[in-house]
């Protein structure tokens, strides 16, 4: 009884068989450094435009400080004009007021 039973062999893996699986896993990774290289080349065009969207800002910023700075510049030309003759006439009112 004993001699009629068949031999099973289990499977082996061979090198064959591993350097199959691993060419396999070669090429996921090297597909996967494929697409992370294309994802990164999108992001860094995306980020470029955002640095031109920001320069654009920048320049719309200075733009309006410069007006904002001449604008208040004026303000303070007629506040001065305005201080130095409600001065002048006052001083001239109490000269006219002393002397008549």
């Amino acid at each position: 009884m004993l001699l009629s039973m068949a031999v099973v062999e289990r499977p082996r893996w061979g090198d064959e068989r591993i350097d199959e699986r691993f060419d396999g896993v070669d090429a996921d990774i090297r597909e996967l450094r494929v697409e992370m290289r294309e994802g990164f080349a999108r992001i860094e065009k995306r980020f470029d435009q955002v640095d031109k969207r920001f320069e654009r800002l920048d320049a719309r910023f200075e733009s309006m400080q410069r007006e904002m700075t001449a604008r208040f510049d004026a303000v303070q030309r007629n506040m001065t004009t305005w201080f130095v003759a409600a001065f002048s006439t006052l001083i001239a009112a109490f000269i006219a007021i002393s002397l008549g």
